[in-house]
């Protein structure tokens, strides 16, 4: 344990204050003194240029230089020794003593090499070598290296000799040299090695890597000199930034491995450009705002009375040791990402990136919309306008401001689903082929279609929906309904919001949840299913208070909102034409922002508008810019405080002391010592809030083999396809971009992660735990699912509670958990899992004769229908080989085999199979199968198909056989075997070699026999006397081949049937568990299943993720047992904690990021009538024009169904409605022609 701390206090905490450098007492003198003597070098030459050297051009250019040069000579031989270890010769020499200097030895060399000769008998090597080849010059060269050799090994046993009886004498070692290639003819060797080339610097791979290094490197010298020289740190600081100077090229050199921000082990590449790119981007404002502040014509100064360029801002450079240290930045591409994420989020109203072509795609975009409307709102407001007019260009401008937010809302940040649609429109031959390759491997992907036809419908959609918001929109603001209404619509509008949005998101979220405000036992607004104990039906019944929410959800977004923030822009538009460029850029930022967030979240935009309203009207008056820039400024505020928030709650809940379990006299000694420890997570808890980083390290980004976890992807489909649906009914509660919600079933639990909330649109992923999990997490699933209604306590009594409310201490207890329970009865389509001991049901040697027979004549069932009966019936080679299968008194005697015990044919006196008994038993099968095809086929005793019949009865016996290792007789054996050509292994014996002339006969006959011989076995214990009859038995294997698959779970045939929504499925698995080796018989039915939904506390979930990195990766905590993964009810720390990506957690699934549409969802739909599009239109306007006219005549329309002559009618062509036209009424078709076709 003491080595270990020092190990990471050597390598972890003071190389992160280096930079890198650091002693290794593992590594050699030449290496640590190379370090020491690096990192002095980086320190000490800015400092005494500084110091020395008056601050010019000169000493920038020399600093500069020096560093260029110094970093191309390390690069390049780094690079050129890293190539000879690649494509270098390799030279092995011994540091022996000169053969002069021992004369007294050569008696015992030679004896020692007339020994080893006769050790190696090298005799007839020398004498192959000496005849092989017509002259001498081959036999005595290899001679003469044999006794070389000869001779370096006695050198060797001799210096071992003389090191066992002195130990003050060297032992000569074989060392490797390597030619290192200088010129063309000339190089040098070499006495090193790769790996302590790479203890010494780190390799980079290839030579744009190498040019990047040295650029950065630059980089870092210029910045930091220029700082240097214009004087913005004194005294003791530039010893500090020169410090800061020297650990960030050291980092270049030799990166500090692992980094506290590192996510992975081993070596991360990246890290070592972090730490530069932070000090570049740092230094470069520093100067940039440096030299702004010499401009006496800056665009803005102020801002609410703060002061926005100042020179003071960026100065914490010097602090870069401690922030890496604690891993305050992440590594550099995860910064980009969040920077523009942020970017996004907070002055476009974005909703998230999930990679870096996400982030940059989204920013470029929004920037794009944004210059198109700053170039309509600078032209509007251009010029003063009175009251009583708007311009014609500002109603414009107001229109494409909602057109643009309202389509920008509805797109995700991930391009690929737009992409793949244009690229399927565009380049249609190429998607055809690779949809042509998919069919070939015989798993295509439903998903990505699917996708693709959402977006298709959402893009129609904004078509005709963005025509009309723009015409609305020019309409209302060209109006003056704003400018003459001025105070009361204002005033309307904020109570109408405020209104609304305290019943949609607090008043009906609180009553449906399972606890509403903590105090009451049950939901008060209950589903149809909560009643339930198992889900009845398809769907979820869709209830009165959830169409209100939906309802009231729709005109809080696209009426309420977008006329505050219209009616704000024409409100300020007399002040805005008054002021600079910069307020209408600010103004134009603030309205598409805050019109995104509204489309796409308005969850707490009242609460936004509330502390808006009261903040700049009532406490601070005189502070308030404009109520635009004045709510802008307020959401980003606000966002802030509720993450602020949200991390003191995990931090009282987590470190409550009558959360801890006080297992010694330690705690109650510990906890006061725990005061100033808060006080410094207080201060850590409002720097992450700014930065927006999780709560690490101080409280501590895969799919599995596991074959479960196609339970959890076909669970992220059905999340898929209803989630964002579900949603918008306020199934889940209120949400936002970053919530964690835990799905939580009998024997599935999943932690479900939203990234990206959008306008109908959500992405998630999904992250499954691990059936039977360990003991803490079974201890956390208890805590969840158990109820505490039946609590009676109150402190340290039980005086019970009121009707339908909680007790005292099962509310307190509530109110310290870092989770909430939302739901208790969601339905969700998945699998339900039954499993039968296959051991059991083989248990009786009957059941297995029962197995064999249903075997057996599923291979018959198999054989009649297969499509190449005919050929194989009259094939010349398969006739041949089974000659003797033909004739009766032909005897299968294997004992290994065939067996008494389980073959129904077995003749005992014979001790073997004969033609004739299995005529006996199956010939009546036979007759009947062949009876049912269409065309006839001899099926007498004597027909090719009898004989073809009992040959693969007996080849699918053998290779059970074979399979159970000729121990059929014995129950592990023949589970083994069977389990074997379940899977489809089949060992062909010599004597069935005959089957090769067709596989088919093996792959579409005898492997599904074994398959399907399974499903009639377990059907004999439900319908014992059906399964006997042969007409019973015929219909149920002919269903089931069409409605049931059994397979393995290994089959890629499996996990196609399970994505593509398959009914029922049959598996055999060998289940190897803590000692225990059972055959499980899975069955899977597919229905809805209950799921309870539970929502976690974001922050808790980032910062125990965050200390899992820090402990696991930076700190090296190997223990597998460690506290940080025990079970922690209140903050289901194991849960949480096991559901990060590997190597920090252990999820048995984690799904791809996943985007989930409104459209998809059928009760959503049969509320608004889906999207609307043009063929929706047209289609609304037909029907209701046919119901008119059945009404008013109904002599000219069919009886036939509406919704089917429709139907007919949009898909028929003009000749066929040209036909009809002839036996109908004209007029009435007419119309329908063309108002229907297009």
């Amino acid at each position: 344990m003491g080595s270990q701390v020092v190990q990471t206090l050597r390598q972890g905490v003071w190389a992160s204050l280096t930079g890198g450098w650091y002693h290794d007492p593992d590594q050699n003198k030449f290496n640590n003194s190379c370090h020491l003597y690096l990192w002095i070098f980086l320190l000490m030459l800015p400092l005494s240029l500084h110091l020395a050297l008056p601050p010019t051009t000169m000493a920038l250019s020399i600093y500069c230089t020096s560093i260029t040069v110094f970093f191309i000579l390390i690069k390049l031989a780094n690079y050129r020794l890293h190539v000879m270890f690649d494509e270098g010769e390799a030279v092995v020499r011994s540091s022996l003593s000169d053969l002069s200097k021992a004369p007294e030895k050569k008696s015992n060399n030679l004896h020692c090499m007339w020994t080893l000769y006769k050790k190696y008998d090298s005799f007839d090597h020398l004498r192959e070598n000496r005849y092989c080849t017509s002259c001498g010059h081959l036999s005595f060269r290899v001679h003469c290296e044999f006794i070389l050799k000869l001779f370096v090994l006695c050198q060797e046993e001799d210096s071992l000799d003389e090191s066992s009886e002195t130990s003050t004498q060297e032992k000569p070692t074989r060392k490797i040299y390597y030619k290192l290639k200088l010129f063309p003819g000339k190089w040098i060797n070499i006495l090193y090695d790769r790996l302590t080339l790479l203890a010494l610097l780190d390799r980079n791979q290839d030579v744009l890597e190498n040019l990047v290094a040295v650029f950065m490197a630059f980089l870092v010298s210029f910045l930091g000199f220029v700082l240097l020289n214009h004087g913005c740190f004194k005294d003791f600081w530039v010893f500090q930034f020169c410090l800061v100077i020297a650990s960030c090229q050291y980092s270049l050199l030799k990166s500090v491995q692992p980094d506290a921000a590192s996510p992975t082990h081993g070596h991360n590449q990246l890290v070592a450009y972090s730490r530069a790119a932070y000090f570049c981007i740092c230094c470069a404002l520093i100067w940039l705002l440096e030299q702004l502040l010499r401009r006496k014509d800056l665009p803005i100064s102020t801002l609410y009375g703060v002061t926005i360029v100042c020179h003071d801002a960026l100065r914490f450079t010097y602090c870069f040791p401690i922030t890496f240290l604690v891993g305050l930045f992440p590594q550099i591409n995860t910064f980009t990402i969040y920077l523009l994420e942020q970017i996004d989020m907070h002055f476009f109203g974005g909703t998230a990136a999930t990679s870096l072509v996400s982030a940059v795609y989204s920013i470029l975009r929004s920037v794009i919309a944004l210059s198109l409307l700053y170039g309509f709102c600078f032209g509007a407001l251009k010029e003063p306008w009175d009251e009583q007019h708007t311009p014609a260009l500002f109603s414009g401008f107001c229109g494409l401001l909602v057109v643009f937010s309202y389509h920008l809302s509805r797109q995700s940040s991930d391009p690929s689903v737009l992409m793949s649609l244009i690229k399927s429109k565009l380049m249609p031959t190429l998607v055809e082929s690779e949809e042509e390759e998919e069919e070939d491997i015989d798993i295509k992907d439903p998903l990505p279609e699917k996708l693709q036809n959402s977006m298709k419908e959402i893009l129609l959609s904004d078509v005709v929906v963005c025509s009309v918001a723009y015409i609305l929109t020019f309409a209302i603001t060209a109006s003056t309904v704003f400018l003459s209404l001025k105070p009361f619509v204002t005033i309307v509008l904020y109570a109408l919001a405020g209104t609304v949005g305290f019943v949609t998101h607090y008043l009906i979220p609180q009553l449906r949840k399972h606890h509403p405000w903590l105090w009451i036992s049950h939901p008060v607004l209950k589903t149809k299913e909560y009643h339930q104990f198992e889900p009845r039906g398809d769907d979820a019944v869709l209830m009165w208070f959830e169409r209100l929410y939906v309802g009231l959800l729709c005109f809080e977004k696209y009426v309420v909102y977008p006329a505050i923030i219209l009616s704000a822009l024409t409100n300020d538009g007399f002040a805005l034409s008054h002021r600079k460029n910069c307020d209408v850029l600010l103004t134009t930022v603030a309205g598409l922002k805050l019109l995104r967030s509204s489309f796409c979240d308005p969850s707490f935009q009242f609460l936004t508008l509330l502390f808006t309203l009261v903040f700049f009207h009532f406490d601070c008056p005189h502070a308030s810019e404009s109520f635009l820039l004045d709510f802008f400024i307020m959401s980003i505020f606000f966002h802030k405080m509720r993450e602020l928030l949200l991390k003191l709650h995990f931090i009282l809940v987590y470190i409550a002391p009558w959360q801890i379990a006080w297992g010694s006299a330690f705690h109650a000694f510990a906890q006061p010592f725990a005061v100033p420890h808060s006080a410094m997570l207080l201060l850590q808890t409002l720097l992450t809030t700014i930065f927006y980083t999780p709560l690490a390290p101080f409280l501590g980004s895969c799919d599995d083999n596991n074959l479960n976890s196609i339970f959890y992807e076909y669970l992220t489909r059905s999340l898929q396809h209803s989630l964002c649906g579900d949603l918008l009914l306020g199934r889940w509660g209120n949400y936002s971009a970053g919530d964690c919600f835990i799905l939580a079933s009998d024997y599935l639990n999943a932690l479900v992660h939203l990234i990206e909330i959008g306008n109908g649109l959500v992405t998630f992923q999904l992250r499954g735990l691990e059936f039977r999990g360990t003991y803490c997490q079974q201890r956390e699933v208890e805590a969840i699912t158990e109820g505490v209604e039946e609590d009676d306590a109150c402190c340290c009594c039980e005086p019970g509670h009121l009707p339908h409310m909680l007790s005292c201490n099962a509310a307190f207890n509530l109110r310290w958990l870092a989770w909430e329970v939302m739901a208790t009865k969601y339905l969700l389509e998945g699998y339900s899992i039954s499993e039968n001991n296959a051991a059991t049901m083989l248990q009786v040697y009957d059941l297995r004769k029962l197995l064999i027979t249903y075997y057996l004549k599923s291979i018959i069932y198999y054989l009649v229908h297969s499509p190449k009966l005919t050929t194989w019936l009259k094939d010349a080679s398969i006739q041949e080989a089974l000659q003797s299968y033909t004739k009766w008194h032909h005897i299968e005697r294997d004992p290994q085999v065939f067996s008494v015990k389980i073959d129904e044919d077995y003749v005992h006196c014979l001790q073997g199979v004969t033609r004739a008994s299995f005529c006996n038993v199956y010939l009546e099968w036979v007759q009947y199968c062949a009876g049912k095809m269409e065309t006839p086929v001899e099926s007498d005793e004597d027909s090719p198909l009898v004989t073809l019949s009992y040959a693969l009865s007996v080849l699918g016996r053998r290779s059970l056989g074979t399979a159970s290792h000729n121990m059929s007789n014995s129950l592990e054996s023949f589970l083994y075997g069977f389990n074997t050509l379940f899977k489809g292994d089949f060992r062909i014996a010599t004597k069935d070699e005959w089957v090769f002339a067709d596989l088919d006969l093996l792959q579409k006959v005898v492997a599904p026999a074994v398959r399907m011989s399974l499903k009639l076995h377990q059907d004999h214990f439900t319908c014992l006397e059906e399964t006997e009859e042969a007409s019973i038995l015929y219909e149920a294997i002919t269903n089931y081949r069409g409605s049931l698959v059994i397979c393995h779970e290994s089959d890629p045939a499996w996990r196609k049937a399970v994505l593509s929504s398959r009914d029922t499925l049959l598996t055999l698995r060998h289940m190897i568990d803590d000692g225990t080796d059972e055959y499980k018989i899975i069955m899977l039915y597919k229905r809805h299943l209950s799921f309870k939904v539970i929502k976690i506390n974001k922050e808790c979930v980032r910062g125990l993720w965050a200390g899992q990195q820090q402990e696991l990766v930076f700190l090296r905590n190997r223990n597998p047992e460690r506290g940080s993964i025990q079970n922690s009810k209140q903050a289901l720390r194991n849960m949480v904690n096991s559901s990060c990506d590997q190597p920090l957690g252990y999820p048995m699934y984690v799904s791809p990021l996943t985007t989930s549409f409104a459209g998809t969802h059928r009760t959503l739909r049969s509320i608004g009538g889906g999207a609307l599009s043009l063929d929706a239109i047209r289609s609304w306007l037909c029907s209701k024009w046919l119901r008119s006219v059945q009404r008013k005549q109904p002599h000219l329309i069919s009886t036939k169904p509406l919704t089917v002559f429709l139907t007919s009618v949009k898909h028929a062509t003009q000749s066929s409605i040209l036909q009809a036209l002839l036996h109908r009424k004209a007029s009435a078709f007419k119309l329908i022609f063309f108002t229907c076709c297009r």
